[in-house]
């Protein structure tokens, strides 16, 4: 662990040039006590590192100087594909192993190179999860990632539509979905999925398992996802947009409804409305979601629909109706 942070202390210095013992505490998440008890083991070690007093001042190492210790562990060299993602690499439990990861990389490049990596992270952020939720945090993240990983067995009390049940699973794989994260395991028939933040009690068993050598979890998720829409999907409505609304609806609409409006569109008429066909769950969903357009949007069938739109109207005017005398 010492001698990880005593890398990591000469990579910083190679990539930042200076920093002061305060930076490099923050940095290594360590007091500044052990940043100065760091540094003069480097020294000891005939690391030609300096320090600088005054205002401008901190660490620095000789110039021309250069560390060739930037090898990958193996263990970081796993965890490569999350180095643009440390947030979800942290819920996962690899926090300290992307940071180091990103370090050696960052450290292993020119330059000239470093500097266009760090453009390109000053101008590009990837924020996982949806507006109005802060992530899909879970205590048992963190096992299940190793048990995935591990290919070892897990025992879990999981909450679903249909009440809590208990099952023994075969972690495949994790996907991270609008800021949710799931899991894709095998509970004896075959691969389904699983809210992480739905499981509330875990045990990792000491079985392990074979992972199908043929499994492509991207494969399956897409697979799943296009299975799940196609069901979500299983009614239509003919509705007509004003130009207004058919703006509306590509603003608020799922790609699936604005893909089938678009495409379903007959010719507008003098006043610039369309006649189309859109995929609807149910009435009930179709009647909140074609609510968000307002007056934009007339539907023509289904009749119940319909009726349930005009009702919702005539009530919003009664309620704001302007009072008399």
């Amino acid at each position: 662990m010492r001698a990880s942070r005593l890398l990591s202390v000469l990579l910083l210095l190679q990539t930042h040039g200076r920093m002061t013992a305060a930076q490099l505490a923050e940095r290594l998440e360590v007091s500044t006590r052990t940043v100065y008890r760091d540094v003069e083991s480097l020294h000891a070690a005939g690391i030609p590192l300096y320090g600088e007093a005054g205002h401008a001042g901190g660490y620095r190492l000789v110039d021309g100087w250069r560390t060739r210790l930037t090898g990958l562990t193996g263990e970081e060299a796993e965890r490569l594909f999350l180095a643009g993602l440390p947030g979800p690499a942290a819920e996962l439990g690899y926090g300290a192993v992307v940071a180091a990861l990103q370090l050696k990389l960052d450290a292993a490049l020119p330059p000239v190179l470093r500097d266009r990596a760090e453009a390109v992270r000053q101008r590009f952020h990837l924020d996982a999860p949806n507006w109005y939720s802060d992530g899909d945090a879970s205590p048992h993240l963190a096992p299940v990632a190793e048990a995935v990983w591990r290919q070892r067995r897990l025992r879990v009390r999981y909450r679903s539509w249909q009440g809590e049940r208990v099952r023994q699973l075969a972690p495949y794989g994790l996907v991270l979905k609008g800021g949710r994260w799931y899991l894709v395991a095998d509970g004896g028939r075959g691969p389904a999925s699983y809210r992480v933040n739905q499981i509330l009690e875990l045990t990792t068993l000491p079985e392990t398992f074979a992972r199908p050598a043929d499994f492509d979890l991207a494969a399956w998720w897409r697979a799943s996802v296009l299975d799940f829409r196609n069901r979500l999907h299983q009614g239509e409505a003919t509705i007509r947009l004003s130009p207004r609304g058919r703006e509306r609806l590509r603003e608020v609409g799922s790609e699936l409804v604005v893909a089938a409006a678009e495409a379903n569109a007959g010719p507008p008429d003098a006043d610039g409305w369309v006649t189309t066909v859109v995929p609807i769950e149910s009435t009930t969903h179709a009647h909140g979601d074609l609510l968000r357009l307002g007056a934009q949007v007339e539907v023509l069938a289904p009749a119940e629909l319909r009726e349930m739109l005009a009702a919702t109207g005539a009530d919003l005017a009664a309620l704001y109706r302007p009072a008399t005398g």
